[in-house]
């Protein structure tokens, strides 16, 4: 009987799409689109709620957060796999094989409490208008969103160390493009049974509570508009929470679907194409969705740009 060799090897090979050579250009081409736009949206939102004066708000603020948050997100995934798609070598370290895993899911843990934190701020413009400037007082906002990262990272650091005390047994290929929790645990060579059952349940408790003071948030907006007499009052109040609706739709039901159901449940090509959706879509989307009918945005926009044409 042999013993258990964790570190036998060097790095892991990740395998991708290297079944479907003829759709890795086609990938290729569209992933590379798409991250453009993604750095493109998501830098446009930081620089605008930095550069104009209006946009200097909680919501704004948050809003850039999460930006940046998926900046980062997309970074830390994308790249290597454009790198992959067009060469022969689809290895990884070991150590970068870690550093992903920690960095990409203490970005979605973050993102996961981040949108119940800017729930709670339409929850406060819309219900405590009159307090609004009070409760949300910008050293609140920065310690609810300084909150956000640490209580993500931590819970990330978990369950990174959970998956990786794992014996491997020198098994290195990972069928995705790259280093995710499923298919990490499907490299053990013992039952896994019990390190799931764990990071089941702190990715039960990232997701659960930021849903809670999302559902308490809107029930309590959707109270308070219905107390709105006029239609045209009603809709703008909708209107301010429409996006973030939209956008903790994408992200929430992406995840359920990715990591809260059994592993039999879907395919492993599903499970990526899944992934590919939550690491290049929904950071693309983002600010399409923040952006679309969004006067202060569009019109800070033209402030911007008219500055710079009016200075050549």
């Amino acid at each position: 009987r042999g013993t258990f060799k964790k570190f036998s090897f060097t790095g892991f090979i990740l395998l991708g799409f290297s079944d479907r050579p003829q759709l890795e250009l086609v990938l290729f081409v569209v992933l590379l689109i798409f991250y453009l736009f993604t750095l493109l949206g998501n830098t446009t939102i930081i620089a605008l709620s930095h550069l104009d004066p209006h946009l200097q708000t909680p919501m704004y603020f948050f809003l850039s957060n999460l930006s940046f948050l998926d900046l980062c997100y997309t970074t830390s995934t994308v790249p290597q796999l454009l790198v992959h798609l067009r060469g022969a070598d689809k290895s990884i370290s070991f150590g970068g094989c870690v550093a992903q895993l920690f960095i990409s899911l203490g970005l979605g843990c973050t993102e996961c409490i981040l949108l119940g934190v800017m729930a709670f701020d339409r929850y406060a413009a819309i219900c405590r208008p009159l307090h609004y400037t009070v409760v949300m007082h910008p050293r609140l906002c920065a310690l609810m969103a300084s909150a956000s990262w640490c209580i993500g990272f931590a819970n990330s650091l978990l369950q990174t160390v959970l998956i990786f005390l794992v014996p491997l047994c020198g098994r290195n290929k990972i069928d995705h493009f790259f280093c995710e929790v499923p298919p990490l645990l499907k490299l053990a060579c013992v039952d896994t049974t019990a390190n799931e059952s764990e990071l089941f349940f702190l990715g039960v408790i990232i997701l659960l509570i930021p849903v809670a003071l999302i559902t308490v948030s809107y029930g309590r907006i959707v109270r308070a508009v219905l107390r709105i007499k006029s239609s045209a009052g009603q809709r703008k109040a909708f209107g301010t929470c429409g996006s973030h609706i939209t956008v903790v739709s994408l992200f929430y039901g992406t995840a359920i679907y990715a990591y809260l159901q059994p592993n039999n449940n879907h395919s492993q090509d599903q499970s990526k194409f899944v992934s590919l959706f939550y690491t290049i879509v929904t950071p693309m989307v983002n600010p399409i969705i923040y952006t679309m009918r969004n006067k202060d945005v569009t019109g800070a926009m033209k402030k911007v740009l008219c500055r710079g044409h009016d200075s050549r």
